[in-house]
């Protein structure tokens, strides 16, 4: 796979640009109502040993906007959002080796989402902490990572035998909107209405939506939301990016509002021409 372009001329632009407005074709399928059921079985990938620095490392130092540390740096299909759950599978020689020397040093690395038609890959990613490990009998590894900051990459230091680079890290700006809780409680209403037409749809029945919410903040909620967006990793990326809560909220309740649309019309057509479903 030829190597991806991580790095474009200026740091405040990114190597994928989604469009300011998405409707889905297709509804979003199915949005997932807890992270920890996410799936993904890839053959192989890119990571290094490098270990972030112990600046970074030491738990009672929180990464500030301003710190530069090197990052080992994983461009992978997918976006990863902090706090979501990301299994992995790594059988290749050279990365069961690799993976042997991460699992004795910090045991994060950059995962940023690379585009499978241009081959290129953003310069905003998250960190992916491993916090379980499997070694099988066949010496392949079984990895359990979890989102944990986001970062943006400034510099590249190395590109053989894997990517290495200069990351700075993101934190959403204090926003101006006054009552975030009650944006978030907007999207949580419309992700239960999605989910319950999708499960209509697919002969699921309509049963109740639980709380989806589950007493979070406003900003992990949103990453929350952003993560069950799955087949759309464009608008996922756009969502990532931003640093605003509200913004990303607002987003997020607009590409909900499209999917319930959709769905409301194809549930119209279902109890119109049910033989046709």
């Amino acid at each position: 796979m030829a190597l991806p372009h991580i790095l474009s001329s200026t740091p405040s632009s990114t190597s994928l640009s989604p469009s300011p407005s998405f409707t889905p074709k297709p509804p979003l399928s199915p949005l997932r109502t807890n992270s920890n059921l996410r799936r993904c079985k890839l053959t192989s990938f890119r990571f290094s040993s490098s270990s972030f620095s112990e600046k970074h490392h030491n738990a009672n130092n929180t990464p500030k906007p301003d710190d530069v540390v090197e990052l080992p740096l994983f461009p992978l299909p997918l976006v990863l959002f902090p706090g979501a759950i990301l299994p992995l599978q790594i059988f290749e020689f050279r990365y069961r080796i690799m993976m042997q020397t991460l699992l004795d040093s910090d045991l994060r690395f950059g995962v940023v989402y690379s585009d499978a038609v241009s081959g290129t890959a953003a310069e905003v990613g998250c960190v992916g902490e491993v916090v379980k490990h499997e070694r099988l009998v066949d010496d392949r590894f079984f990895l359990i990572c979890k989102g944990q900051e986001r970062f943006r990459v400034t510099n590249l230091v190395r590109t053989k035998p894997y990517l290495v680079g200069e990351v700075t890290w993101l934190e959403d700006r204090p926003s101006g909107e006054e009552n975030l809780d009650a944006l978030a409680g907007e999207v949580e209403v419309l992700m239960k209405e999605v989910i319950r037409l999708s499960n209509r749809l697919n002969g699921k029945g309509e049963k109740e939506v639980q709380d989806l919410r589950r007493n979070q903040f406003p900003t992990p909620f949103s990453f929350f939301v952003g993560s069950t967006f799955e087949g759309a990793p464009r608008e996922q990326q756009a969502l990532l990016e931003l640093e605003d809560t509200a913004a990303r909220l607002k987003r997020e309740r607009e590409t909900l509002r499209n999917t319930l649309n959709y769905l409301t019309a194809a549930s119209a057509v279902k109890d119109v021409f049910p033989s046709s479903s």
